[in-house]
């Protein structure tokens, strides 16, 4: 019998070969982590990315919800090329940090005053900071597995697994990465997402040591569920009441509304942070207040309660990319997408009745997420997903992808300008397909 020649290895697989060797696990992103390999980019176009072995999916991850008009807008590209001709980073000012900041202010009135940063984990960071400056105190609350960035204080609590996330009505503070000091863990109050009883209660066994509430009004890892107006107006009386800040999170949340998902509440942070599509595909972050609290970073001021800088803050290529792709996305093209989120959820959730699947779907304006449990999760405890959910869940990525689309890998979604009817139609049917063959594999 003759041998069979051994299958000839894809561009991909060579690539993650060497990529092992320079790279612990052969990446810097664990999101691009694929089994047996990660998928290589070859080029992108508006809602459609093609990697290198000439495969095209259309891309509803959108480089994890930070691309608002796809990929490779012309206006966009057009003023970053022209600003990279022009110089792109200087120990000088430019008038694009001006004129951007001025143009993020004009879209949330308690945007008094805003700094920039480079991502939106040092924008997290920095609000804390400030928030820390201007109260004196050092502790801080979170919601429980809440993702806010990879700053110690930020990241306690969001991996917590029922083997030790304590109580419900007291949540323990649970480090994420080996190492964390235990000064940080003692510094950070754990609250429950939604439960305005209980939250309450714990938040008033600190009442003058904490610093700031840190809350995000649609978190992935809670399972992208939206705070309730209740949780909200308590988060705002207490601090108001308790002498603390109300720092919102909205990173990703920003494309909700013109003004950011804050929009959804009759009330309004003291610090707000931002990132993702204000960059315009670029790294970026801010955080936005009033100016009193801002000013805690003036250094004009003759005592400066945060000295803050960044080698690249207010770089003037994503202060021009942010400043085009920002101005693009005007009041109808967030309503566009936002329409474009209810067709997807609405034909989802159809889809999960035709088949009578085991599943749901959260999420609000341009977001959304799949769940494989037939209730809707009301919490991270109930969005926490057991083994069988897990093998559903994979089951229905790897078939989302083979049929052409990339997807955030908790089966988060994203929509982007670049999008219609006829992709968010496209991943409807996908998913129905998708869960008669769960269905099939379950019979």
């Amino acid at each position: 019998m003759t041998a069979q020649p051994e299958p000839a290895s894809t561009q991909s697989e060579e690539l993650y070969e060497r990529a092992k060797h320079v790279l612990p696990g052969g990446v810097s992103r664990n999101t691009v982590l694929r089994a047996p390999h990660p998928v290589y980019v070859d080029r992108a176009d508006g809602c459609r990315v093609t990697d290198i072995e000439g495969n095209t999916y259309v891309d509803f991850a959108n480089n994890m919800a930070a691309l608002i008009h796809g990929h490779s807008h012309p206006v966009v590209n057009k003023a970053v090329i022209a600003q990279m001709q022009r110089g792109t980073a200087f120990s000088l000012g430019t008038e694009v940090e001006i004129s951007y900041a001025e143009h993020l202010a004009s879209r949330n009135e308690g945007f008094e005053k805003l700094r920039f940063v480079n991502s939106g984990t040092e924008a997290v960071m920095s609000a804390l900071k400030a928030a820390r400056a201007y109260t004196g105190r050092a502790k801080i609350a979170k919601v429980e597995g809440a993702y806010h960035g990879g700053y110690d204080y930020a990241e306690v609590s969001q991996t917590s697994t029922p083997a030790n996330w304590g109580r419900d009505d007291s949540p323990a503070s649970v480090p994420v990465a080996y190492g964390t000091p235990a000064k940080a863990l003692e510094d950070v109050v754990v609250i429950p997402f939604n439960d305005t009883d209980k939250a309450r209660t714990i938040l008033d066994r600190h009442g003058d040591e904490i610093a700031c509430v840190l809350v995000d009004v649609l978190p992935h890892r809670v399972g992208l569920l939206p705070a309730s107006p209740s949780f909200m107006e308590m988060l705002r009386q207490w601090t108001s009441e308790n002498g603390a800040l109300l720092v919102l999170d909205e990173v990703i949340t920003f494309r909700s509304k013109y003004g950011g998902a804050q929009e959804w509440y009759k009330m309004q942070p003291d610090i707000t942070a931002m990132g993702k599509i204000i960059g315009g595909g670029f790294p970026v972050g801010a955080l936005a207040g009033t100016s009193e609290i801002m000013d805690v970073m003036n250094p004009l001021l003759s005592t400066v309660r945060f000295p803050h800088s960044g080698t690249f803050s207010a770089n003037p290529v994503t202060m021009t990319a942010g400043l085009a792709a920002m101005r693009l996305f005007d009041r109808a093209a967030v309503d566009r997408v936002n329409e474009l989120g209810y067709r997807a959820r609405s034909g989802i959730e159809d889809a999960i009745r035709a088949v009578g699947a085991p599943a749901c779907v959260t999420g609000a304006g341009s977001m959304f997420r799949v769940h494989m449990k037939s209730k809707l999760p009301e919490n991270y405890r109930q969005a926490f997903s057991s083994a069988a959910e897990q093998h559903r869940l994979k089951f229905m990525l790897d078939h989302l992808f083979a049929a052409g689309f990339i997807v955030i890998n908790t089966c988060a979604f994203t929509i982007s300008t670049a999008m219609g009817e006829a992709e968010i139609d496209s991943l409807v049917e996908a998913m129905e397909i998708g869960f008669r063959k769960l269905a099939a594999a379950a019979a």
